[in-house]
């Protein structure tokens, strides 16, 4: 009983560093893109390009994560990514450059892959400790309230910011709420070697058998299938709809308001169903959204991949943490590395490719194309995964 006190304390510190890296740092790129274009700073081509070191950047921090994947190399390397995050979102304001933009994601990317693979690693071997592993996926509501709050500080400072200083709000905010939620998790009474099983995870090196490697291949189509939706809605949406539409200006806030019950209700069918078929439902519902954007043209299209994409993929990503920590329970934060790593080297291969049809002549539009095909990927190897209860 004297453990569920200090429950929310801790997801809550975990939900704030989500908050701050992933929606200060970046998921406010994507509203932020299409008003970058019409002030003159970028092109939709160098926008596209500079998704794309960020996302590299992702793909380091998260394979410095399966480096530095214990306790103790985690307490001593996240509050660094997360003073990185800060300085890469304060020099933003500075650039006007696409050349320096792209450094500067670049870096603030490998911020936020550290932060995002160990924060919610180090909750999980908390929550672990106290048998409550069920409420794991609650930390990601902060990505979910984060994406929200990207999305209001993009359109009420819209009239009053332009260019560089556009980025103002996040550097400003991410400041008092990562030093907050950095103290919070510095406390948290975990040691390196809480278990012999703990203690031997270096020596034992195999993440991949017959019932994980569908796992592994699976979350290699979630990291592209999701990325183009989730980086090109709003540019897509400023193509395909009406001028004066809500969703020309409102694409992103339906994305993120629809991803905030997310967490709680991936959760829920994980309980209900089984981990397991609750992600292949997740894996179909993504699809179902992108294909709705490619299908059904305007507003309608745009509004269900909004809804669709945004209230499933934080699904995908907590379900397939939980679940591979379920078919290797003795490998911990270095598994949810893994998984990152390989989740975000295919995320990083969306924005790429859809710079390369654009440079052919392709449209924006149709590149989401690519986010299906790989959503259908993920499924059929989801199929091959043995269904755990």
């Amino acid at each position: 009983m004297s453990q569920r006190p200090a429950l929310f304390p801790v997801l809550l510190a975990g939900a704030t560093l989500l908050l701050v890296v992933h929606g200060l740092g970046r998921f406010v790129y994507t509203p932020l893109l299409p008003w970058l274009v019409e002030d003159g700073v970028l092109t939709v081509q160098q926008g596209a390009s500079i998704a794309t070191w960020n996302y590299l950047g992702y793909l380091i921090g998260a394979l410095l994560a399966l480096r530095w994947h214990r306790v103790a190399q985690i307490r001593r390397s996240l509050p660094w990514a997360l003073v990185l995050h800060v300085v890469t979102t304060l020099a933003q304001t500075q650039t006007e450059s696409a050349e320096a933009l792209s450094a500067m994601r670049l870096l603030n990317g490998i911020g936020n892959g550290l932060v995002f693979v160990q924060a919610p690693s180090l909750i999980l071997e908390w929550l672990a400790r106290h048998r409550r592993t069920s409420s794991s996926g609650l930390v990601y509501l902060g990505a979910c309230v984060g994406l929200i709050v990207s999305s209001f500080m993009v359109s009420l400072s819209n009239g009053v910011l332009e260019g560089a200083e556009r980025w103002w709000p996040a550097a400003l905010l991410s400041i008092p709420l990562a030093w907050w939620g950095w103290r919070q998790l510095a406390s948290l009474d975990i040691t390196p070697e809480v278990t012999p099983a703990t203690a031997a995870q270096p020596r034992s090196g195999r993440l991949l058998d017959r019932a994980s490697t569908p796992l592994f291949l699976s979350y290699a189509g979630a990291g592209m299938g999701y990325i183009l939706p989730m980086t090109f809605l709003p540019m897509v949406a400023r193509l395909q709809v009406e001028p004066g539409d809500m969703l020309v200006e409102g694409s992103w806030l339906v994305v993120a308001v629809a991803t905030l019950p997310s967490p709680w209700l991936w959760n829920r069918l994980g309980a209900l169903l089984g981990d397991t078929q609750a992600l292949r439902l997740s894996y179909a519902s993504q699809l179902t959204g992108v294909l709705a954007a490619l299908l059904i043209p305007g507003a309608t299209g745009i509004l269900l991949c909004g809804v669709l994409v945004g209230g499933t993929f934080l699904g995908t990503v907590l379900l397939t943490q939980r679940l591979a920590r379920t078919l290797h329970p003795h490998q911990g934060p270095r598994l949810s590395a893994a998984l990152i790593a390989l989740y975000s080297l295919t995320q990083l291969a969306g924005p790429w490719l859809t710079g390369v049809w654009l440079t052919m002549g392709g449209s924006l539009h149709s590149a989401f194309w690519l986010g299906a095909g790989a959503l259908l990927w993920g499924l059929g190897w989801m199929l091959l995964v043995p269904r755990q209860t």
